[in-house]
């Protein structure tokens, strides 16, 4: 199985899959996509993904795209280690994790966002303020699912689903200077698992883009 990646380094979606594809220990090749440059955009590009979002994973030349999917179909077409736990009840919850930033965080502070702000004349304080209000209501609702479920990980003692949304999320925080001191079990949890070999491995500073 043939699998290359669209990536863009610092991007969150490519980031989770980066960090699943790692967890999994399957040999994968990047292909960048310069979002500076539009490049998602490209006709190309727009054959692959036809959102021109990233990531696409290609899967013997067959693209999927959407960065949750991609996770479920790694975590059904290789089992082990498993980025799911193994029981219903445990899944949904650490499905719903996963969402909360998928769905309710990122989507408010991704680049299209932040640049359709910038070009209704809001200026970087007040964009920066929009981000860190819809990262602390998302963290809000996440901090006391993390500190009931971590175990050594942000759901039990073994990195999964959660930790590849989780440590790009809190990357992303950072990068805005989102004051994490609220939220500590979340801190926390994402600070053990970016440790992680292949977690770490996934950091935007170790990807092949300039």
């Amino acid at each position: 199985m043939k699998l290359v990646l669209h990536s863009a380094k610092r991007a969150s979606a490519p980031y989770r899959v980066r960090i699943g594809l790692n967890l999994k220990g399957v040999p994968y090749e990047i292909r960048p996509v310069d979002l500076v440059a539009n490049a998602h955009h490209a006709e190309d590009y727009r054959a692959l993904n036809g959102q021109g979002l990233v990531p696409t994973l290609m899967v013997d030349g067959r693209p999927l795209t959407q960065s949750l999917a991609i996770l479920e179909w790694l975590d059904e077409t290789l089992p082990e280690p498993a980025l799911l736990p193994t029981m219903p009840y445990e899944r949904a919850i650490a499905r719903g994790m996963a969402e909360i930033i998928a769905c309710d965080i990122h989507p408010l502070n991704n680049l299209r966002v932040l640049r359709q702000l910038t070009a209704m004349d809001i200026g970087e304080t007040e964009r920066d303020a929009w981000v860190a209000r819809w990262i602390g209501d998302g963290f809000r609702a996440l901090e006391p699912m993390v500190a009931q479920h971590a175990g050594a990980f942000a759901f039990g003692d073994a990195p999964g689903l959660v930790d590849c949304l989780l440590v790009p999320q809190v990357f992303n925080a950072n990068r805005f200077k989102v004051d994490l001191s609220p939220f500590p079990a979340i801190a926390t949890a994402a600070a053990r698992a970016a440790r992680h070999p292949a977690i770490a491995a996934a950091h935007p500073d170790h990807q092949p883009e300039r």
